[in-house]
């Protein structure tokens, strides 16, 4: 007998190994069938898969296309600059996520350590501007303006100087050739975001990461064109990274040109003389808020009136669009941004809004003869209007008698207009319209004017302005009645009273409503390229053009050139007799009417031009300048935020902007070889057989040469009275400057 114990398998351990076995049979078995799944059954799609680690894409950013003006001159283009970027990928690896070096390359550049540590950081909803909102993986710039000393002492110094560059690379420049700024019709870019690169992935223009992109105004609009395509070129590399041979390249192709309407000769004397006339009005004093005018903001329009091609566009306040040019830095967002900056990046011209006072006056009119009545009937001009007890006041109490319809647009007669709306709201029914849709003259007028809606103009975010009629009661109470009825008092003060009606009726069209409407006053909100739009259709006949800025893309190469062709739109709901009378009266306008006094000696018989003066109230400001005009080759609007009159303070602008598009003198002559563009720009530039654009060279300031001429003029020969063969408008030979002593009264709201 031994002392050691039996060996054997007891049943105990026996399960435990039948388990341990069936488990290890099934982990080979689940091994074997994803070897078979991924070697045989996915075996090509793998191989094809890991041969693209083998690849490495080097992007080659390609060369955005320039913006030219109707000549060719450039507005915006490219210039090589020594830029400094930052990766992000690199900075990362860094113990202090690269703190330090970010601190000793804001020492090399005489730079801010925190404004250099912002521009890198990425933006998110928590995060304000600066900071980089392209892709995180793309260097970021973080200046543009590095010297060569700069960029030298980054190069040599790159131990320092980890996950930073300094490369020459072809940047964007806003030229302002001729001192010409059009910031809000150029718009400016930043980078391309991952949001979007994902977005346009399968559409017919892609984004790479390296790519700049178009946020606003014609970058934004002609962004595809503008934008060429990167060059790729793919290296195939081994398993440390290094290069064995090139796969394949594609070559960079360069953007499109864009050539547009714009003439930066006419440009720059329309952001001249808006800003002269700004100016102009603040020092002149407004008697009912017992200030002088703030003169805010403004917009200026220069438009052909035959194809509603741009000439000019101005907006103000307005800004330097190269501050975007490589990063924008805090104290240049804030200013562009903040609450006290008047908001520049505004275009005014399109997204401006505002009740366009009596230069709507002509829609109205074309509202009345479709309605039945005469333009060459008599209707009382009364110093003012009354409907139960509100009265309505003409324009400084003024009492003309029975005039016709031509010579209440010369003057601005508020009470006929008045008349008329009054008699037509009645005959509709009233606040309660008879049964069956109201006639609706006046409204369906605006609408077929194009008011109320997009021209369709070729820049991003257009206003669509309005037109308040029933429909849009009915929508607008329906979306403010809850706040109306809480906030709403009877006896309370004027706001509060106006709440209250509006929340019993305010989806009807009362009575004052129609009145005030038919003089552009009320909810009527128009921009000015609408008025640009409609003046321009009324010079040329009656055709309403879709105003356009773009005039032609061109390849790169000049080989393919693609004209963007002017587009009708519509027709003025008028007969050509009504168009002809009307013609007559707003030429009368500048020649005997409301605008007189600001064109006296202008030479009518050789370049007639038309004229419509507004002065828009708004409640709780000072009041809106407008000054709608054309001649047989122009429209020209201009239209001034708290400034007065329309014909004050927008009058002597527009004339000095006919005088350089003419030639006219300050005496009333013509000077040929002065006229910046007599006719409309119809040829493209001329296009040179390597591709390049031939442009004429713009020296000095058009502006102020303009002027100097006009001052030389007049120190020669003084203002005289123009030659025997020329007609003198008016009745000064001098047109005066300021607002005249002429205000329009508050008017009332009617609930009767």
């Amino acid at each position: 007998m031994t002392n050691i114990p039996e060996t054997g398998r007891t049943p105990r351990v026996q399960t435990r190994l039948v388990v341990i076995q069936i488990l290890v049979l099934s982990l080979l078995g689940t091994l074997g069938g994803r070897l078979w799944y991924l070697q045989i059954r996915e075996g090509a799609q793998y191989q094809r898969e890991a041969s693209g680690n083998h690849v490495q894409q080097v992007v080659q950013p390609a060369v955005r296309g320039g913006i030219l003006d109707a000549r060719g001159v450039p507005l915006a283009d490219n210039e090589t600059r020594l830029v400094v970027s930052a990766s992000r990928t690199d900075l990362l690896k860094q113990k202090d996520d690269g703190k330090a070096v970010l601190a000793k390359l804001a020492g090399v550049l005489g730079m801010d350590p925190q404004e250099v540590a912002q521009k890198v950081r990425l933006c998110d909803a928590q995060t304000p501007q600066p900071c980089w909102n392209g892709s995180p993986y793309q260097p970021i710039p973080i200046t543009d303006e590095a010297t060569a000393k700069q960029a030298l002492q980054i190069r040599e110094r790159a131990e320092d100087f980890p996950g930073i560059t300094a490369e020459p690379e072809a940047v964007r420049r806003y030229a302002a050739p001729g001192k010409s700024n059009t910031a809000q019709v150029l718009g400016y870019l930043s980078p391309v975001t991952d949001d979007e690169i994902q977005k346009a992935k399968n559409t017919s223009s892609p984004y790479l990461r390296s790519d700049m992109v178009g946020r606003s105004g014609l970058e934004r609009q002609y962004d595809a064109q503008l934008r060429g395509k990167a060059g790729v070129t793919r290296y195939e590399v081994d398993n440390l990274g290094r290069v064995i041979g090139k796969a394949k390249a594609d070559a960079a192709q360069p953007g499109a040109n864009l050539v547009t309407s714009i003439d930066a000769r006419v440009q720059r004397v329309a952001e001249y003389e808006l800003d002269k006339a700004m100016k102009a009005a603040r020092q002149q004093y407004d008697k009912i808020t017992g200030t002088n005018y703030k003169a805010d903001s403004g917009a200026v329009v220069v438009m052909e009136a035959k194809t509603g091609r741009v000439v000019a566009m101005a907006s103000a306040p307005t800004y330097d669009p190269n501050v975007w040019v490589g990063g924008i830095s805090a104290k240049d967002y804030k200013s562009l941004t903040g609450k006290n900056s008047d908001y520049p990046l505004l275009n005014r011209a399109i997204q401006g809004q505002s009740a366009p006072g009596s230069t709507f006056k002509v829609v109205s009119t074309a509202a009345a003869v479709e309605a039945g009545y005469d333009f060459n009937g008599n209707y009382p001009c009364t110093s003012s209007y009354s409907v139960g007890n509100q009265v309505f006041k003409n324009f400084e109490g003024e009492n003309f008698g029975p005039i016709s319809l031509g010579r209440a647009l010369e003057v601005s007669c508020d009470t006929v207009f008045y008349g008329l709306a009054d008699s037509e709201w009645k005959k509709d029914g009233g606040i309660n319209p008879k049964k069956g849709k109201p006639k609706d003259y006046f409204f369906k007028a605006a609408h077929q004017f194009g008011l109320g809606q997009e021209t369709g103009l070729d820049l991003p975010n257009e206003v669509t302005g309005r037109v308040p009629d029933r429909q849009w009661k009915q929508r607008y109470w329906e979306a403010n009645k809850d706040a109306w009825c809480k906030t709403g008092k009877k006896n309370g003060s004027y706001v509060e009273k106006i709440a209250y009606e509006n929340c019993l009726e305010g989806n009807k069209m009362r009575e004052g409503d129609a009145i005030n409407y038919s003089i552009g006053q009320g909810d009527t909100l128009v921009t000015p390229i609408q008025e640009a739009m409609i003046y321009g259709a009324i010079s040329n006949g009656g055709t309403l053009y879709t105003p356009t800025i773009g005039k032609a893309v061109v390849s790169a190469d000049g080989k393919q050139v693609t004209e963007i062709k002017p587009k009708v739109r519509g027709k003025l709901p008028i007969t050509k007799a009504t168009r002809d009378m009307m013609d007559q009266a707003l030429a009368g306008v500048a020649t005997r009417g409301t605008a007189a006094w600001k064109f006296a000696g202008w030479p009518q018989d050789r370049i007639p031009l038309h004229a419509k003066t507004g002065t828009a109230e708004v409640y709780g400001k000072q009041t809106t300048s407008w000054l709608a005009t054309y001649s047989k080759d122009y429209s020209v609007i201009m239209t001034i935020s708290q400034a007065g009159t329309g014909s004050g303070a927008s009058g002597e602008a527009v004339r000095n902007i006919y005088s350089s598009l003419y030639g006219v003198q300050a005496n009333g002559s013509i000077d040929d070889k002065k006229a910046l563009l007599p006719t409309p720009q119809k040829s493209l530039p001329k296009i040179q057989t390597d591709g390049t654009i031939a442009a004429p060279k713009i020296s000095g300031d058009p502006a102020k040469d303009q002027e100097a001429i006009a001052k030389q003029v007049a120190e020669q020969g003084g203002t005289t009275a123009p030659d025997d063969d020329q007609q003198t408008a008016g009745t000064t030979n001098t047109p005066p400057t300021g607002n005249r002593d002429t205000r329009r009264r508050r008017r009332g709201r009617t609930t009767a």
